[in-house]
């Protein structure tokens, strides 16, 4: 792969996004390729966060900007401001992967699948731009860009392997 291919998964809450995301990580490191992913936290609040006796959360309650901590070949970075979404981009292609899942930011340009739980999501989601994939409402019908089932698990992983290969010229 030349360029890193980057795909919004979209839907609203329990449609699916984070359980088809982490299938698609498997999939996709199962075939050779470096996956990063960048999550929306969607729900209000801030994320989970470390626990507040660490040193790092220490750090970062007493007014630090930014605090990271490495250690067995691992790092975690906490910013005291959600950067702007080309910074977060950034953030989370550090290791240049190949594949850069994003789960939300569906105002974002960018190709994106939209999951569905019912008609009434397609009908508040059907104007977003970059749409390559619907998935989770028989009532739709797209061509070949549909899926009925979000446990569809076969078509799906196709679809992605698909996708990975193709240009990112055409769009529903």
């Amino acid at each position: 792969m030349v360029f890193m291919k980057t795909l919004h998964v979209v839907g609203y809450k329990n449609s699916g996004k984070t359980t088809l995301i982490a299938r698609w990580v498997r999939l996709l490191k199962k075939e050779g390729l470096s996956v990063a992913v960048l999550k929306h936290h969607g729900h209000g609040g801030q994320p989970a966060m470390p626990d507040s006796l660490t040193d790092t959360m220490q750090f970062f309650d007493s007014g630090a900007d930014v605090s990271v901590v490495a250690g067995g070949g691992v790092v975690q970075l906490l910013v005291n401001e959600e950067p702007e979404f080309t910074s977060m981009i950034e953030m989370a292609t550090i290791g240049d992967p190949d594949v850069l899942l994003i789960e939300g930011y569906k105002e974002q340009q960018g190709e994106k699948v939209v999951l569905l739980r019912s008609a009434e999501d397609w009908e508040a989601l059907q104007n977003l731009c970059g749409i390559r994939l619907v998935v989770g409402c028989p009532e739709i019908t797209m061509d070949s860009r549909n899926i009925e089932s979000r446990t569809a698990s076969e078509q799906l992983d196709c679809w992605l392997l698909e996708w990975i290969e193709r240009d990112s010229n055409e769009t529903v």
